[in-house]
């Protein structure tokens, strides 16, 4: 089975992770938007955030998946938890391959990414709160996108993985 398989979730999910386990089995590409955004720009995303804004930060992720949707090569893409915020990229997204929404709650994440300074919309004093707002907003959408979701809560990354060729054996199987 190959095809192009696209995780999708909020921050500390396992996106990146997972994305890289599933890539070298699949034996196909590994590729993160956020590390094309980066590599384009030659700036961290808390430098972009801090320049540009989030809105200036979506701009550039939604050119980065609407050129990925063209190429249509097989791969593994690990998106950024608000990629799924732009109705382009949703749609994007969906043509793409197999959506899958690694699904967690803000507790898990909470002790996934606590500690992480590299996440512009965590730099608050009430991690929490900004955690629970995102999922609010966010939940919805990534159950729309996704084609197949897969709850990571209290799982290392190899059971999620597994979960995940599991399902993707089923749909060609």
């Amino acid at each position: 089975m190959t095809g192009t398989v696209i995780l999708i979730g909020p921050m500390g999910s396992g996106k990146s992770t997972i994305g890289r386990l599933l890539a070298a089995r699949l034996r196909i590409p590994y590729v993160d938007s956020d590390q094309l955004i980066v590599a384009q720009t030659g700036v961290d995303i808390p430098t972009i955030f801090e320049i540009e804004g989030e809105p200036g930060f979506r701009e550039r992720e939604a050119k980065v998946i609407a050129d990925l949707a063209v190429h249509n090569q097989d791969m593994v893409l690990a998106t950024g938890g608000g990629a799924i915020l732009d109705p382009h990229n949703r749609a994007h997204l969906r043509q793409m391959g197999q959506v899958i929404y690694l699904d967690v709650s803000v507790e898990e994440q909470l002790k996934r990414i606590r500690h992480d300074r590299n996440r512009p919309l965590l730099q608050t004093s009430d991690q929490e709160s900004r955690l629970r707002s995102l999922a609010q907003q966010r939940s919805s959408l990534y159950q729309q996108t996704a084609h197949w979701r897969v709850s990571g809560d209290g799982l290392r990354s190899d059971q999620v993985l597994r979960r995940i060729l599991r399902y993707l054996h089923a749909q060609t199987g």
